[in-house]
């Protein structure tokens, strides 16, 4: 029988029991309080029923079920009692764990992990082939190591894309001795390779429409923030455009642009991207590869945090994390306290606005300060001049000829394979020149 493309778990209106684990000694993020519960927000946003939750303490992983066997016979109970079918772990469970808790659960219960109900909501909400590529790369690459006889042919698809594989080269035919076991892993390596050709294609279509936009000139802004942190309110206030917003976590992942004009009449292009959250599956970072590179060649990065949430200050922190693990946080950022329209304490953002550089407190819904962020916009990117001392190759005469054009030369040294300018640049320039700077 032909290997099928992955397919989403199809949660909807299923009956959910979550589980928490904490380690003693391990410093998160989040509470393990605040970690299920962001763990129920992601089930509720998946469409499951949640019927109830646990957490344990442990010194350690369990090898063989991540969790104490008392506690896993104490879940069994409470999930035949309330009839959940899906138990969701708040941890990546290895292809060991998720065996021996189907051995011990059975086949009518589905066993996921925070991981595995992520990219489910992506399959859920990927609206463009990219999207759908992207995800359906991602999914195979967490499957794959897990793979067992228990999930031959795949009964799943990822959302939106890709369609069935079908019979590859009369795939029914096995060699001596090959289990369709083996049969469906070469499939899937061999639809991660094709998918990877795809995006590759996608990636180079990027960077050529990347270099257009570079060679007008244009600053590109990029949004981040923790998924539901209001970006594509903000996008909207902005623009006057109508980008789809709700209030569910991921509600939309392409990359959307729009050009608007700040204060001093220069254009600028704003992109909305994915949205971050702590423990973010690193394949579905490396599967949106193409997407996040839009924020790593930006001349300037909006932060959106929602002050109202209760870890506001952690969510920061996990989406400053992940710029760092893509190579991103050498640009200037600006970080926007939304929502402040709901708090009750106005002094509270001044108060947070203080732990960041370049701050300034809005409301993306009713346009609060917006006006505000757009003159901090134009003065970090036009007005605000940074003393750099930069070192350029002789090969990079382009950059040479921009730091004449754009910027004050004060002062150049030529050495043998180097010239070093001695200079002020506007912000907007900053994040191009920053490999290359040797003082600031």
């Amino acid at each position: 029988m032909p290997l099928k493309t992955p397919e989403s778990t199809k949660l909807t209106n299923e009956r959910a029991f979550l589980v928490g684990i904490e380690l003693y000694g391990q410093n998160s993020l989040l509470s393990s309080e605040d970690s299920l519960s962001e763990l129920a927000l992601l089930a509720h946003t998946a469409g499951l029923d949640i019927v109830g939750q646990t957490s344990q303490k442990i010194n350690r992983y369990n090898p063989q079920t991540l969790i104490g066997q008392g506690k896993v016979e104490e879940i069994k109970i409470f999930a035949q009692e309330n009839q959940a079918n899906v138990i969701i772990f708040d941890e990546e469970l290895s292809p060991r764990h998720i065996k021996e808790l189907e051995n011990v659960f059975g086949q009518n219960i589905k066993i996921i992990d925070r991981t595995s109900l992520i990219l489910d909501i992506f399959a859920i909400h990927a609206a463009t082939r990219e999207g759908s590529l992207q995800v359906e790369l991602a999914q195979y690459e967490y499957r794959l190591p897990r793979l067992t006889r228990a999930w031959t042919h795949l009964a799943r698809q990822a959302g939106g894309g890709g369609g069935r594989l079908g019979s590859v080269g009369g795939v029914g035919l096995r060699g001596p001795g090959e289990t369709q076991l083996e049969v469906d892993r070469r499939e899937i390596r061999r639809r991660i390779s094709h998918i990877k050709d795809e995006l590759e294609k996608v990636r180079i279509h990027r960077n050529q429409y990347r270099t257009r936009r570079k060679k007008s000139n244009i600053p590109i802004i990029a949004l981040v923030g923790y998924t539901n942190a209001g970006k594509s309110t903000l996008l909207n206030k902005l623009s006057q455009s109508h980008v789809y917003v709700a209030n569910k976590l991921f509600a939309t992942l392409d990359p959307t642009t729009r050009r608007i004009e700040l204060p001093d009449g220069h254009p600028v292009l704003i992109t909305d991207t994915v949205g971050f959250i702590q423990k973010l599956p690193t394949m579905l970072i490396a599967a949106f590869r193409a997407t996040l590179e839009e924020i790593s060649e930006a001349d300037i990065i909006i932060h959106v945090v929602d002050i109202t949430h209760i870890n506001s200050k952690a969510q920061a922190r996990s989406v400053l994390d992940t710029l760092k693990e893509i190579h991103a946080n050498h640009i200037p950022i600006v970080t926007v306290l939304n929502k402040i329209d709901l708090l009750k304490d106005p002094e509270h953002a001044i108060h947070v606005m203080e732990s960041f550089t370049n701050s300034t407190a809005i409301s993306a819904k009713t346009g609060i300060g917006i006006d505000k962020l757009l003159n901090l916009l134009s003065q970090i990117l036009f007005d605000n001049f940074t003393s750099v001392k930069v070192s350029l190759g002789y090969k990079d005469g382009g950059l040479t000829n921009l730091f004449h054009a754009q910027g004050h030369v004060k002062m150049i040294e030529k050495t043998s394979d180097a010239i070093i300018i001695h200079g002020e640049l506007p912000g907007r320039l900053l994040a191009k020149f920053s490999p290359y700077i040797i003082e600031k």
